[in-house]
Parts: C-alpha cells; structure tokens; sequence
C-alpha cells in the first residue's frame, strides 16, 4: 500500500464529525488520543506520502520491539507520521480489506490491522500509544491501542509510515 494524502485543516470537532459522519468507530483508547493536545487548533494542511510495511519486510523474520522496528524504518529511510496522520488515512483509506475475524487478541496485533507509527504522546504505559486502523465485517475503525517495548511484534504485523521525498523506498 501507498497512498498520498493531505493531514491537517480540520479542527477536532471537524474532524471527529468526519469520522462519525462517514461510520467510523473508535474505541476508548482512539478517543482518548483524539482528546490529546496535539489535536487542538487547526493545522495547516500537509501532503504526506504513506507506505505500509510488514515487521518482516524491516528485517525481522522472527519479530521485534517497536524500538527496534522503528529504528529500522528510518535507517530504510523511512519516518514516523505525525500523531494527526492517523484519522486522515482512515478517512482516505475506504478500500482496506476486512479482516478475516473480528477477534481482538490481547498482546498481539488482530489480523487484517495497520498500525500507523508514530511517536508516544506520553511516557506513560498505560496511555494510549497510537493508532491502528481494521475493518470488520464491513465496519472501519480507528483503533487506539497501548504497549510497552517488551512488546515483541509479528513478522507479519503492518505499519504505516512516512516516506521522505528524498527517499527512493
């Protein structure tokens, strides 16, 4: 997957209003970080280009931390998206395929999800660490979950991440 989209513009209430309007469902941990500071104004637009990669296509047959992974992603030049980039590539990505099971499993990414990297709000565990974006039996949400670098991520788990203009990825 690769797609460009424009990140920023609306305000938080406009944008939680384009989320609702076009049926996408959060859950706690998304409306939580939809309630960050960093979701406060309105950002002037930005054209982004997003690229999704597998834990594997990093480099990491086995799996890895999310410290790890990321560190890998930029040194393939590669970068995190900004903490807004999230609900706008729910928003521009209505062709997602449906996960295959609508299971939610506990210590593991579920099936047919893309997390979109991004820096940690807060130092704090138990906050929200960022977005994922699933589509079940038809329905997309926008997903917030939490983690810690202990956490060992499949080699078949997805991440969404900024390509630099520079890059020739």
């Amino acid at each position: 997957m690769s797609v460009t989209l424009r990140v920023g513009g609306l305000s938080r209430t406009e944008l939680s209003a384009e989320l609702r309007s076009r049926g996408i469902l959060l859950n706690a941990h998304a409306e939580t970080l939809l309630a960050a500071p960093e979701f406060d104004g309105v950002a002037e637009p930005e054209v982004v280009s997003i690229v999704e990669r597998s834990v594997g296509d990093l480099g990491f047959a086995e799996g890895a931390p999310l410290s790890r992974i990321l560190a890998a992603a930029e040194a393939q030049g590669l970068a995190l998206c900004s903490p807004t980039t999230a609900p706008y590539l729910r928003l521009a990505m209505d062709e997602q395929q449906s996960a295959p099971d609508s299971v939610l499993r506990s210590g593991r990414a579920p099936t047919g999800s893309l997390t979109v990297a991004t820096r940690a709000l807060r130092d704090d565990v138990d906050y929200p660490r960022g977005f994922y974006l699933r589509v079940v039996d038809g329905q997309s949400w926008l997903r917030g979950y939490a983690c810690d670098d202990e956490h060992i991520w499949s080699p078949a788990d997805r991440f969404a991440f900024r390509l630099l203009a520079e890059s020739t990825q």
